[in-house]
């Protein structure tokens, strides 16, 4: 069984209009949710082997909230390149890419290729991934070269303003 997260960034900072897309940080909500969500997820009894992130500063500063609060080691944060702005066919790219001792990974990016990738699994409609959520699902294949191909199943579906 294998299992993957998809975590939007959390909300980024619009401050400084003429700033890089890249270059941009997370704004206070962020700072805030990003620390939230983990700890949802460690309540939740999740285990995380390996977080995967675009390398854009918002991607990347969310996973690093995520990495930080499971206490991770350094090498089991990652980033790929292609998940900045990435469309569905480069998740499926990235996820055969993964090494097989992984059994559970987040993984983190952006819309609207988020969204598209979330939708395309065909466990769930999700007209929008908001900032920080969490979307998850199973797949019971033994690696992640067979992942695309596989029968997913719902897990989860989590959001900062979920339930408030």
């Amino acid at each position: 069984m294998k299992s993957i997260l998809f975590i939007r960034h959390a909300k980024s900072s619009w401050d400084s209009p003429t700033q890089k897309d890249f270059e941009r940080p997370l704004n206070e909500r962020g700072n805030k949710d990003a620390p939230m969500m983990a700890k949802r997820l460690m309540d939740k009894k999740v285990a995380i082997d390996v977080f995967i992130s675009s390398p854009a500063v918002r991607a990347l500063s969310t996973a690093t909230y995520f990495h930080q609060a499971y206490k991770a080691k350094k090498d089991q944060l990652i980033t790929i390149p292609v998940l900045y702005h990435a469309s569905g066919d480069v998740f499926y790219d990235v996820i055969k890419q993964i090494d097989n001792k992984h059994n559970t990974v987040a993984l983190f990016s952006h819309n609207p290729g988020i969204t598209v990738m979330v939708n395309s699994l065909g466990v769930a409609k999700v007209d929008n991934m908001p900032t920080c959520s969490v979307f998850g699902v199973h797949a019971d294949i033994e690696n992640w070269q067979e992942f695309e191909a596989a029968v997913k199943q719902f897990w989860m579906f989590d959001y900062p303003k979920l339930g408030q």
